[in-house]
């Protein structure tokens, strides 16, 4: 199986539209209320595709509509009595038996070779998400499917946002941060199994449906694909295109708690988030109570507060022994049980196992402590460079190597997916994404415990460090006006030197002068002696 690097398809060596033979189905989910006109025009287009009929199932979902809705008999209808579009979309999925999901609009008519375009990428790798590109026509609805669409519906306005995001990150291969925007349920095509890893989307959103379970198809190890050859007319402007601004205001309410990777949305510095940005992991059987809480205090004390802590222990049916407590033998996981029992960002566990929203996972072994900056340090490393697995060594003696792991659980899920008999599940993950050793001590690991500013504390610091900076502006004043005044005097002492060195010029002149007279008298002088002399001789 081919392995895509990061989000770079390119390596997929995809054929070209009509020199290839279909063998993978699809599913063609189609959620509708109302728009009888636009539905039948939508399913006319889907017929007219060139991809075999045979290979193509569409699943009509009645969201309510009054009157039914109709359908030939080569569509499946389901009727979905919940109101919206991702409740439709389920009782499509439910129902659906593709190899591929394909998501349409009921507004939506594909240009015939669009699902082709399509499927050819879906046969070169079983974790892709496949994107078309939708323009938005003003024309009027026609009664028939027209022979030429271009035709009949340009001009069209693109989907400038999609345009814009494929042209800064070079196709979405440019390690962009956020490619699962990719996904929207107008014209998108994604592997059933990618779909089954990732589950359903979520009917509680109000909006912001498709940019959520896009995120989860990104945690299940999803590359996304823009395909300019998809293309397709959407009949009429779309919501967001009428109303951003209040849509925003809607769907950002609630996004925010399940995708992480919108940092901006999360501007809190303290409060908790359905899905946490970072899950550490430490394991509780294996260090006492003191290290324990040394290391999980210290990663709630970091400078990355989105941050849940799974400790992991055989908290299933422990008793405290009331009689003779101090001499319990699991005395240190019954304190810490009683420590964190009401501690939100705490979860007591008996398995590793991590919640695959989460986009990252630290593992850390009980007793070793970060600095504050040391989990962001690791962020960023991991996020700048695409790492799927940021190695750190902690300590290595005698044979004894301790480390932590920084983990992307998208790569991870993408090297299980790849992953060959016998290969070893991180160089699966150095494939797909890349792996990277650092050492600890470098990054303020330790293994000595660390007290915690707290809020007090905190504040404590922040406050003198405030003041260290107002005494910094006065010192840095005071040496603007010594300057200031060092200017000015140095003009002064410019301009006394200026004058001065006219005075000296007059005086020389004045000194030549006299000079010039003198000699003139000596030579008067000395001529008049030498006529006195001559007449006394």
């Amino acid at each position: 199986m081919t392995r895509v690097r990061g989000n770079d398809y390119r390596v997929l060596d995809v054929p070209d539209l009509g020199t290839w033979t279909p063998r993978m189905s699809v599913s063609v989910i189609v959620p509708a209320y109302g728009g009888q006109d636009k539905l039948d025009l939508v399913l006319e287009a889907l017929r007219s595709q060139s991809y075999p009929t045979h290979l193509v199932e569409v699943v009509v979902v009645d969201n309510g509509s009054l009157p039914p809705l109709r359908v030939p008999s080569w569509v499946k209808l389901v009727v979905c009595e919940s109101p919206g579009r991702a409740a439709a979309r389920n009782a499509g999925l439910a129902v659906a038996s593709g190899e591929v999901i394909h998501w349409l609009d009921s507004d939506v008519v594909l240009t015939p070779r669009a699902i082709e375009a399509h499927m050819r990428w879906h046969h070169q790798a079983p974790y892709l998400v496949v994107t078309g590109y939708i323009r938005f026509t003003s024309a009027p609805v026609p009664a028939r499917l027209p022979d030429d669409l271009e035709s009949a519906f340009e001009p069209a306005e693109p989907h400038a946002w999609i345009v814009e995001l494929v042209e800064r990150t070079d196709g979405l291969t440019a390690n962009p941060s956020r490619p699962f925007s990719l996904h929207v349920g107008g014209a998108t095509s994604v592997n059933a199994a990618l779909v089954a890893a990732a589950g359903p989307m979520d009917e509680e959103l109000v909006l912001g449906q498709d940019t959520e379970m896009g995120y989860r198809l990104a945690q299940a190890g999803a590359v996304f694909v823009p395909e300019p050859q998809a293309r397709a007319y959407h009949l009429g402007p779309t919501m967001r295109m009428r109303d951003k601004a209040p849509i925003d205001r809607v769907s950002h309410a609630t996004v925010a708690d399940r995708v992480p990777a919108y940092r901006w949305l999360r501007s809190h510095p303290g409060r908790q988030w359905k899905v946490p940005f970072v899950e550490a992991v430490v394991r509780a059987d294996e260090g006492g109570y003191e290290d324990v809480r040394a290391t999980v205090d210290a990663l709630l004390a970091g400078t990355v507060p989105d941050v849940s802590v799974t400790l992991v222990g055989p908290w299933e049916g422990l008793e405290r022994d009331r009689r003779a407590p101090l001499r319990d033998p699991s005395l240190d996981l019954v304190l810490l049980q009683g420590h964190y029992a009401h501690e939100g960002r705490v979860r007591l566990a008996v398995t590793d196992e991590t919640d695959p929203a989460v986009p990252y996972v630290l593992r850390l072994p009980a007793g070793w402590t970060p600095a504050e900056d040391s989990l962001a340090r690791l962020l960023d490393l991991a996020k700048d460079e695409g790492q799927g697995l940021v190695n750190v060594l902690l300590s290595e003696s005698g044979g004894q190597v301790v480390t932590a792991r920084l983990e992307r659980t998208a790569a991870f899920a993408r090297a299980r997916v790849v992953l060959e008999p016998g290969e070893e599940l991180d160089d699966a993950v150095d494939a797909v994404f890349g792996v990277r050793w650092v050492e600890g001590e470098t990054h303020g690991f330790a293994r000595q415990p660390r007290v915690p500013l707290g809020r007090r504390g905190a504040y404590r610091a922040r406050s003198e460090a405030q003041a260290e900076a107002a005494k910094l502006r006065a010192e840095v004043e005071r040496l603007r006006g010594q300057v200031d005044r060092w200017r000015e005097e140095s003009g002064k002492w410019r301009r006394s030197t200026v004058e001065l060195r006219r005075e000296v010029g007059t005086l020389r002149r004045q000194l030549a002068a006299a000079g010039r007279v003198q000699q003139g008298l000596r030579a008067v002088l000395t001529a008049s002696v030498k006529r006195a002399l001559k007449r006394k001789v």
